[in-house]
């Protein structure tokens, strides 16, 4: 995606100030983060962004049965209740975000604190808004055969073959 956004660096090296920032500040475990960026993705059909899992995530406990769970997140036995939460705080923002509601942040507030749900919010952003520009710019050709074939819907639980980044 940075290859692209070359083509616009001032804005190509805000937005990896951000990204970066938004990284470095984080206090939401990295599990449950990847779990949430993984599920916007599948929502977003963004190839590039289910193609991926981030190796601080797998240190934090992500496994891929895990992943498997994103498929249907209310029902997984290996997902804690905030980490349910969490993601369907993150379908309801990507999907039909005009329904979250002071019952969503009541929900929330069992788990996590004004803070973490700010931070929450503001990871579920990025992810939809940059998850959406790189499905757009349909950025296919570097990932693992699997993820090219658009054929079919992807999903990120659906998948032999992904990429370990550091």
């Amino acid at each position: 995606m940075l290859r692209i956004m070359a083509h616009a660096p001032e804005l190509a090296k805000a937005l990896v100030t951000f990204g970066s920032t938004m990284w470095r500040s984080h206090t939401l475990p990295r599990r449950l983060l990847e779990l949430v960026r993984l599920r916007i993705a599948f929502h977003n059909q963004c190839r590039s962004c289910m193609a991926i899992r981030y190796q601080s995530a797998v240190d934090d406990g992500l496994t891929e049965g895990m992943v498997c769970s994103l498929e249907k997140p209310h029902e997984a036995p290996d997902l804690t209740d905030a980490e349910k939460a969490a993601i369907a705080y993150a379908d309801l923002s990507a999907n039909d975000h005009l329904s979250i509601n002071d019952e969503t942040f009541s929900q929330l507030r069992g788990y996590y604190t004004e803070g973490e749900i700010v931070e929450l919010g503001m990871f579920i952003a990025f992810f939809i808004g940059y998850g959406r520009l790189g499905a757009a710019w349909d950025m296919v050709e570097e990932l693992p055969q699997s993820f090219q074939d658009k054929s079919a819907k992807a999903a990120p639980w659906a998948r032999e073959s992904i990429q370990v980044r550091g």
